[in-house]
């Protein structure tokens, strides 16, 4: 069987009829795809590269940022900024928004990225990724500079989305709205190769992912939640689930994504509105993959990609993964 690579997959995706990827969205994807490479060959190197440890200073969030960090956000930005299929971008490690430079051309899309998510795996060897979510800029913004409100767009306006994951091998996992595709990176040709789709979450897994640390944060009801499932006599499945957690939501939501089960990192309970996860780099993206593959994404009561956002850097509560497992928690929750 031939080979598909990502450039033949999204040619062939814009000549259906209907099509939900233009020629301009095939281009940014691919670049994004480009920038991708670079950041995981930047990856690779390790302390060979200087890429390890933090610089001392922090993001708008209050982190502090790793090397990497502010590498990979470079490596998106140069990438992006002069293809021309663009009117602005947005990314967890800057303060506002990028506006395309008035020396390039600009285009009719909008790009929001997490540069690297889990960057602290990094000194460690551990698994990390890049998320990004691709939004059409309103037609306005062709008469005059693109502004922060034209990026706070809910989930569903998403023209597409996906994560790269530098793991053992490097992966691309993409949606354009036709489902989810998977490309693994052939190094030794450059090239990115489908390896599995249309995907589809496996239900029934009893595996959840969350980060038992923040326990004293939860709810009552995310308690009993977690507690009935690492439950032998009380877990639907006839036995306790297996619980998982890597520090990189890429890696926790790609293992959701392939092998099922659930994942949760919720809003603590204890200070209304304070949350972990960025609404526009993290929880839409992947909230629209998963939605793709068939599973469900909410925010503790009511479905991500409908939240409109009030700020760029706004964070939410996320629950995402098989729907009968997001169902049965929700159930639990609007008790």
């Amino acid at each position: 069987m031939k080979s598909v690579t990502l450039t033949r997959f999204l040619l062939e995706q814009q000549r259906q009829p209907n099509s939900t990827c233009p020629a301009e969205l095939r281009l940014l994807i691919e670049t994004v795809a480009r920038a991708c490479k670079a950041i995981n060959h930047a990856i690779s190197k390790g302390a060979l590269g200087d890429v390890l440890g933090s610089l001392g200073t922090e993001n708008v969030q209050g982190e502090v940022q790793k090397k990497l960090d502010v590498l990979a956000n470079d490596l998106l930005v140069d990438a992006n900024e002069w293809g021309g299929h663009l009117a602005g971008m947005a990314s967890e490690e800057m303060d506002t928004i990028h506006p395309i430079p008035n020396r390039f051309p600009r285009g009719e899309y909008l790009l929001v990225y997490d540069p690297i998510d889990g960057s602290s795996n990094v000194d460690v060897d551990l698994s990390v990724g890049t998320i990004f979510s691709v939004l059409r800029a309103p037609s306005e913004c062709a008469g005059r500079e693109v502004r922060e409100e034209d990026f706070l767009q809910p989930g569903t306006e998403q023209a597409a989305s996906g994560y790269a994951i530098y793991g053992p091998q490097t992966l691309l996992v993409l949606t354009i709205g036709s489902g989810v595709y998977e490309f693994t990176l052939d190094r030794e040709l450059g090239a990115w190769i489908m390896t599995d789709g249309p995907i589809k979450i496996p239900s029934g897994n009893c595996e959840v992912a969350i980060n038992m640390a923040r326990r004293p944060q939860w709810s009552p009801e995310i308690v009993r939640y977690v507690d009935d499932r690492l439950t032998y006599e009380k877990a639907p499945c006839g036995r306790a689930f297996n619980m998982r957690w890597t520090g990189s939501m890429v890696a926790d939501v790609h293992r959701i994504l392939k092998r099922g089960g659930i994942f949760l990192y919720p809003s603590d309970s204890r200070t209304p509105g304070k949350a972990r996860l960025r609404l526009l780099y993290e929880a839409n993206p992947m909230s629209l993959l998963i939605e793709q593959a068939g599973g469900s994404s909410i925010d503790g009561e009511g479905r991500v990609l409908d939240i409109q956002p009030k700020s760029l850097h706004q964070r939410v509560g996320l629950i995402l993964g098989d729907s009968a497992e997001v169902s049965a928690l929700k159930d639990i929750v609007l008790a």
